[in-house]
Parts: C-alpha cells; sequence; structure tokens
C-alpha cells in the first residue's frame, strides 16, 4: 500500500473510531477476554456469525477490523482482518454497521475499473479514495438454478489449444490444474488480455506480493487494466483477508453480471482460498478431516464457485477461470478432486510438457471441456476427437518410435499419429504476444487434419 493510501486509511479509520466512540448508550461494546493466536474471544455483545466489528487498539493507533466466526454461550470468536499490534486484555470492542448492526458494505461497480484494491474494497494503487461507488453486502442471493441461462454461446478466449479442442462456453467455470512454475500466470494473463469479455476481475488470493505488481504491468499491461478489477490478497495477509479477497471478487462481478455485462472473472489460486479458511477453521477448533482439511472447506469450495456462472436469461453472465494448485503434481490432492467435481471442466498444465520447453504446457489428454458439446458445431467435435486420438496413439508408442521398434503399416491411426507429430505440437504451441481467435484456431485445425 502507498503512503498516501495509507495515510488516507489511516484517517478513514480515525474517523470512524471517532464515530463509533460518541455512539449512543444502547449500542453497547464489548471487552476482549482472551486472545489466542488467530483467535480473539469477547464478551458484551450479541453478533451473529459474519458481523464485523472494530478492536480498540493502542491510544495512537487507528481500531482493527475483526468479523465474528464462532460463538460458545456469551462468548464471540473473532478472527482479525488487519494486524492487531497493540491489541490488550480488555479492549473495547465495536459493532461495525452501514444501517444494520454488524453488516458491512463493499464498493462495487462500473466504477472500480482501472482500480487495485485489498479484499476489503481499499485501494492499493495510490489513486485516491473510491468516492461515489455502489457499495452492497459481501453475500448475495443464490441464483434458482432454473433461472440461469444456458450454456449456449463459445467464447473466444485467444489461446488456440483451447479454443479449438477445449471450447469454452460464456458463463463457464474451469479450473487450471498446475503444480508450481509450469506457467499458470502466464497463461491467465493470455486470457486477461485476448478474451472477448466486456470486463474483467482478477482476484489474487494468497499468492507472493511481487506478483501482484508483475501481474498488473507485464502480463495485464495498461491497456488491460482499463478494463479490469484487480483484488490483491498477498500470503502475508490474515487468512480472514485472504478469504474475503475471494468473496470480494466474485461480488464485484456478480455485480458487474446484474448490470448486463460478461465478465471474465480469473481467480490464483482456489487452493490458497480453501487453505485459508483451513486456518480459520482449525483455529476456532474445527477438526481436520481430509489431509488436515475440515468439513467446512469443502462446503465453501461450491457455495463460492456457484456464485459465478451465467445470470437470468437476457442478461450478463461470469466466466470463470480458477486456478488449483496441485501439490508435488499430484492431481489426487484433495482440493483439485474436489475442484473437479464443482467446476465445469479442467485445464491441466504438465510438468513434462514444460520442462521440453513447449508452451503453453497444456496436457490435451488429461483435460476437459464438459460444455464443449453445447457450444462446438459436431464437425468441430468430430476434428477435436480425432486429433486428441492421433496425439494419445503418438504418447502411448512414443518409447517404441524411439527405439526404431514402429513398424509403418501396422496401425493406421499410429500411423497418422507420426505423420502428424510435428505439425501437431506446432499446433498446440503458442507465444505469449500471440493472439489466435476462435475462428483461426478452427480452420487451422481442420487444415491439419486434412493433411495427407
Amino acid at each position: 500500500m502507498s503512503p498516501s493510501s495509507s495515510q488516507q486509511w489511516r484517517s478513514a479509520l480515525g474517523a470512524i473510531r471517532e464515530r463509533v466512540e460518541s455512539l449512543e448508550p444502547q449500542r453497547s461494546n464489548g471487552r476482549l477476554v482472551r486472545a489466542t493466536g488467530l483467535v480473539l474471544e469477547a464478551v458484551g455483545l450479541r453478533l451473529p456469525v459474519g458481523a464485523s466489528c472494530l478492536v480498540e487498539l493502542g491510544a495512537n493507533l487507528p481500531p482493527a477490523e475483526a468479523e465474528v466466526v464462532g460463538f460458545a454461550d456469551q462468548t464471540l470468536y473473532l478472527m482479525p482482518i488487519d494486524p492487531l499490534s497493540g491489541v490488550a486484555p480488555g479492549a473495547r470492542v465495536f459493532p461495525l454497521g452501514h444501517g444494520n448492526v454488524g453488516e458491512r458494505r463493499y464498493p462495487v461497480g462500473e466504477a472500480l475499473l482501472g482500480r487495485v484494491v485489498d479484499g476489503v474494497g481499499r485501494p492499493l494503487d495510490g489513486l485516491g479514495p473510491l468516492e461515489d461507488v455502489e457499495h452492497a453486502p459481501l453475500e448475495s442471493r443464490p441464483l434458482n438454478p432454473l433461472e440461469r441461462a444456458p450454456i449456449d454461446t463459445p467464447l473466444d478466449v485467444g489461446i488456440r489449444a483451447i479454443n479449438a479442442l477445449l471450447s469454452v462456453g460464456r458463463g463457464q467455470r474451469m479450473g487450471l490444474f498446475a503444480g508450481s512454475g509450469v506457467g499458470k500466470s502466464v497463461l491467465l494473463g493470455m486470457m486477461a488480455r485476448f478474451t472477448d469479455a466486456d470486463v474483467i476481475v482478477v482476484g489474487l488470493i494468497g499468492e507472493r506480493g511481487r506478483e501482484v505488481q508483475e501481474f498488473i504491468e507485464n502480463i495485464l499491461g495498461e491497456q488491460g487494466l482499463k478494463r479490469a478489477v484487480v483484488v490483491a490478497t498477498p500470503a502475508d495477509m490474515t487468512p480472514l483477508h485472504r478469504l474475503k479477497g475471494a468473496s470480494y471478487a466474485t461480488r464485484i462481478a456478480e455485480s458487474l453480471r446484474d448490470k448486463g455485462q460478461n465478465v471474465l472473472l480469473i481467480m490464483d489460486s482456489l487452493t490458497r482460498y480453501a487453505m485459508a479458511q483451513r486456518e480459520i477453521a482449525l483455529a476456532i477448533g474445527e477438526p481436520p478431516a481430509t489431509k488436515g482439511y475440515p468439513p467446512s472447506v469443502f462446503a465453501k469450495l461450491p457455495a463460492l464457485v456457484e456464485r459465478t456462472g451465467n445470470g437470468r436469461r437476457g442478461g450478463g453472465s461470469i466466466t470463470a477461470f480458477y486456478t488449483v494448485l496441485t501439490e508435488g503434481d499430484d492431481q489426487q490432492d484433495p482440493i483439485a478432486d474436489s475442484a473437479r467435481a464443482i467446476l465445469d471442466g479442467h485445464i491441466v498444465l504438465s510438468r513434462r510438457i514444460a520442462e521440453s520447453g513447449h508452451y503453453p504446457a497444456i496436457d490435451i489428454e488429461a483435460s476437459i471441456s464438459r460444455a464443449m458439446s453445447a457450444v462446438a458445431p459436431e464437425r468441430q467435435l468430430t476434428r477435436a476427437r480425432r486429433f486428441k486420438q492421433f496425439y494419445s496413439s503418438y504418447q502411448r508408442n512414443q518409447d517404441l518410435i524411439a527405439i526404431g521398434a514402429y513398424q509403418p503399416g501396422n496401425d493406421k491411426v499410429l500411423d497418422a499419429a507420426v505423420r502428424l507429430h510435428e505439425p501437431m505440437g506446432r499446433f498446440l504451441q503458442q507465444g505469449t504476444t500471440q493472439h489466435a481467435s476462435l475462428a483461426d484456431s478452427t480452420n487451422m485445425l481442420e487444415q491439419l487434419l486434412a493433411q495427407p
């Protein structure tokens, strides 16, 4: 955060503190009785789970924001959003609300385009406060699934391999499964620049802080930022802040969809969101279940993802790409396994392919788009199946071909796969600055398979 924006936020918090101290007597405050690890315990307040509070710090420090994450009898469990340096026993706790006690409202809407904010809507770009901006609660009412428009319109993402072989529909939710260092962030940046969308919402959740500026300046670029909103909550933020960052990015996308916009939501990463919820759940005593993940993690994931997708018929849409980190390239990681079940397809990036100098390192055999049959014509579906058949046949017999044991003429499919191996490799590769439209991608696929 820049010095100017930090000073603005401190001034705003100071004003909040003065306002809170002048509240009517009937709006009582609580006090802290314990602080253990990530959790604060407060008594003297009756607030629901999810309500926001201000925790009094030292005399020269602005209050810190926290949220109710649980309770036991008359004790509230609070999780801080801001750092708690200076908190002391008996510190006062005030409900923070906008109209309703404990309800916090967040800036949303088109006025955020071109801005970079944190997980609770505070500017990080030094461009001044967000003025005359629409505000809304973080949570929204889920859409009736029968009211959603179907996925029936193809979306041009500008990536040849995806457009031709893993076609994406407007309103689809896709996962990008990858280990560390195989190019997922660069691929997301290409999608952000090339995808045919009205606006872009980027959620950088729990990643390294240096990647935020790199993504904005080197990957998204000045032109891309003009039609984008970036929500950044790096790894050094509190777990609740990271959790809210993902929900806030989704809420911004919802507000734009409700205005009829076609939104591209990019979230890097869904795994860090799950890890933040794991930290919170374990801190308040929830027992671990699968590989240390408590059950609430697997309830939170579909609740977040289901907020995206198409809106009502004739309205806007949210096409979402979520990155999923596979620890040690393990595709059976519990978060990866859960994400596959709730998303509309997955694109797997292979370390083996990346190490061979092939970019983007998409493993075509392991990837699938579940909506492709609804958005691609039958001719393209047939071509895509033939391409995968040839590609898979070559991969299965690669060792035999390498040692010279392959004899042409015994298998017509393998003969075609060997003949088309190099053209298929060139088709799947694409430079980071190259844009491949949907029409060009399908035409190139047809020309490739028409070769004698």
